[in-house]
């Protein structure tokens, strides 16, 4: 059993070779790359016990959450390079909306562990290399919204962080937050109206105000400071929350308003079904 050790993130270079972004996609490209290397030093030395080391989600190992990050990768690289083609991943999803993610990732848990390992990097920067080169303003498919360069990238952060959250769980690894974790709370507030549709209710029609606190101890902040319903407590703790990897009782996030409360119990960063979420630390969701 690996003993437990905390990973920090040093700082790397983007890939040589690609056109100069702007500041803002260079920034979250950049963060995208910082994400993958932690999880990658994470697993890159695991023995084959610990790749089919079970997870907190259920039915998935250490090699189904890898496997999931780089078919999610190879999906976003056929949006970004031909459209087209990525039309046919959305009708394989809508055939088998329960499955086709399972699907994938049982697949890609077969394959041996230093090829899953090599392929997931060779996707993850290739993807990389796209996205960089892409046309400014660009839009790109996918199975929720059009993504902009800048959403897929922010897209694809989420996912490994949260991925990344079940690897380290799972092996007993202590990963300390990090600043980066600033695009997982913008996309987890930006997916507020997405969250209610996707099960059928209706969106709130007010803004709510979000005050959360940053790993370095600041205060990140979205919508009206005079918001009537509000939402508080901590970055790390909310993206736990959105990306539904603890359940609302064991995080230090709070509402203020019934509709603000409502959004904590069914929050979700993700595109897709409506997720089944994490019992809570004692197992009753009463």
């Amino acid at each position: 059993m690996l003993a437990a050790h905390t990973v920090t993130a040093s700082h790397r270079h983007p890939p040589r070779g690609v056109r100069a972004v702007s500041e803002v996609v260079r920034a979250v490209l950049d963060d995208l790359l910082e994400e993958s290397r932690e999880l990658d030093a994470v697993v890159a030395e695991l023995s084959a016990t610990d790749w089919a080391r079970g997870t907190p989600a259920e039915g998935w190992s250490v090699a189904h959450q890898i496997a999931h990050l780089a078919w999610t990768d190879r999906a976003a690289l056929i949006a970004v390079t031909d459209s087209g083609a990525f039309g046919a991943e959305v009708e394989k999803a809508l055939a088998a909306p329960d499955s086709f993610v399972d699907q994938g990732a049982e697949e890609g848990a077969q394959v041996p562990p230093a090829e899953l390992l090599a392929g997931w990097r060779a996707g993850r920067e290739r993807l990389q290399e796209a996205l960089r080169a892409a046309p400014e303003g660009a839009k790109f498919p996918w199975y929720g919204p059009p993504m902009s360069v800048a959403s897929m990238a922010t897209g694809r952060l989420m996912e490994t962080w949260a991925h990344g959250q079940d690897v380290a769980d799972a092996l007993g690894v202590l990963r300390a937050p990090t600043a980066r974790l600033r695009h997982v709370v913008r996309i987890g507030v930006r997916a507020r109206g997405y969250s209610f549709l996707v099960r059928g209710i209706e969106p709130p029609g007010e803004e709510f105000r979000v005050e959360l606190r940053s790993p370095d101890g600041e205060l990140w902040t979205y919508g009206p400071e005079g918001a009537a319903q509000r939402v508080t407590g901590d970055a790390y703790a909310f993206c736990l929350l959105v990306t539904q990897r603890a359940h609302r009782r064991d995080l230090d996030v709070r509402a203020e308003g019934p509709d603000a409360d409502r959004w904590l119990d069914i929050a979700q960063a993700f595109a897709g079904p409506p997720g089944k979420g994490r019992a809570p630390a004692g197992g009753d969701e009463r």
